[in-house]
């Protein structure tokens, strides 16, 4: 199976060293950051309970956060991404937090894997930006005995929005990551084909997280967003969505 790179941003923006160096910051930086990081901690923990002695694949694992949060609860964990440079600081990052994880070159729409070699694979932010999204998610799957846990801004959420605005400007030649939004039914065809069924999932935020993040306060966004909760909204329009899905015993 092979990878289509071509010129898709999705490769070139992260073989960037000062991206890979940065990635972090940008990602995971200030109160929203950190409540961001802490939420998706805890929803991985859950989805994949029990953790301890699981051999657990994560795919796109960027400078490796969800990896080394995982191998720190005990999994045995493989970190893969097609950009060294993002491998680089991931196996700094790990060395520095006495996190044991195995990192490798690899791609999401071709994982160099056996069939069912991982007790589970996770994948974070990646999908939204694959040139062939249900070519990645089949791979997941593949090398998946068990889970599979992955994420996707949702098409009936704010962040459809700043979708088609990334878009029309990458269409007029801007530098942008233009990713792409999914439909629940979408993504649960895909798992279908592929002998999987949707478990469980985990809506974050109603409102946009740029809008948070300019705010800039946890307190402000607990509240807020825990409101919009009570009022339903974010069982409607909760973006990312995180999702757990199972291997059919059939499969």
């Amino acid at each position: 199976m092979t990878a289509p790179r071509g010129d898709h941003y999705s490769y070139a923006v992260y073989a960037d060293p000062a991206m890979a160096a940065s990635f972090e910051g940008r990602r995971f930086s200030g109160p929203i950051g950190k409540l961001i990081a802490d939420a998706q901690e805890a929803v991985i923990a859950r989805f994949l309970a029990p953790i301890p002695g699981r051999t657990i694949l994560d795919v796109g694992t960027d400078t490796g956060r969800a990896a080394i949060a995982l191998a720190r609860r005990g999994a045995i964990v493989t970190g893969v991404d097609a950009s060294k440079e993002m491998l680089a600081v991931a196996r700094l990052r790990a060395a520095e937090q006495g996190a044991d994880v195995t990192f490798v070159d690899g791609d999401a729409h071709g994982l160099a894997f056996a069939t069912q070699s991982f007790d589970a694979v996770v994948c974070l932010r990646v999908l939204m930006h694959t040139p062939d999204w249900r070519q990645s998610l089949g791979e997941l799957c593949r090398v998946a005995r068990h889970r599979v846990v992955f994420d996707y801004p949702a098409l009936a959420s704010a962040a459809a929005l700043q979708a088609v605005t990334r878009r029309i400007a990458a269409a007029a030649g801007s530098k942008t990551e233009a990713y792409r939004v999914f439909s629940d039914r979408a993504v649960i065809d895909v798992l279908r084909a592929n002998g999987f069924r949707l478990a469980d999932r985990h809506r974050q935020f109603v409102l946009p997280i740029a809008l948070h993040k300019g705010i800039g306060s946890a307190a402000v966004t607990r509240r807020v967003e825990g409101a919009l909760g009570w009022l339903g909204l974010r069982s409607m329009l909760g973006s990312p969505v995180t999702v757990v899905a199972e291997r059919c015993a059939s499969s």
